[in-house]
């Protein structure tokens, strides 16, 4: 029988985590393309807005808690990227001409830096 090592299962776990935190930035780019084609009026655009906000509130959470492991200036950036996130979605709500386009690309590169 194979038994993993504490560190195998830990470096299992944060793969496993990573790939699902790839999957939930994957799930807000494909809503945030389909909000930018409809319209910012739209009910696409509602959602991608409530996903975005949703997902970011949790890593800011996430990177809040004295649990977290990573450094202070890597958590420190992070949360502001989330706080502006959150705030350019509520713009992008407030002003029916702004793209979602700059939103998009900081989800990309942040998804894309997970990897």
């Amino acid at each position: 029988m194979y038994k993993l090592s504490y560190a195998e299962i830990m470096e299992g776990d944060c793969r496993t985590a990573r790939a699902r935190e790839q999957t939930a930035f994957d799930r807000a780019i494909e809503l945030m393309r389909l909000a930018e084609a409809k319209g910012t009026g739209s009910p696409e655009a509602s959602e991608a807005i409530q996903y975005v906000q949703k997902l970011w509130m949790f890593f800011i959470q996430n990177l809040a808690h004295p649990d977290n492991e990573l450094g202070a200036a890597l958590k420190d950036d992070l949360i502001s990227i989330g706080l502006w996130a959150i705030a350019e979605a509520d713009r992008i709500l407030a002003d029916g001409s702004k793209s979602f386009s700059p939103l998009i690309d900081i989800n990309k590169t942040i998804r894309d830096g997970l990897s």
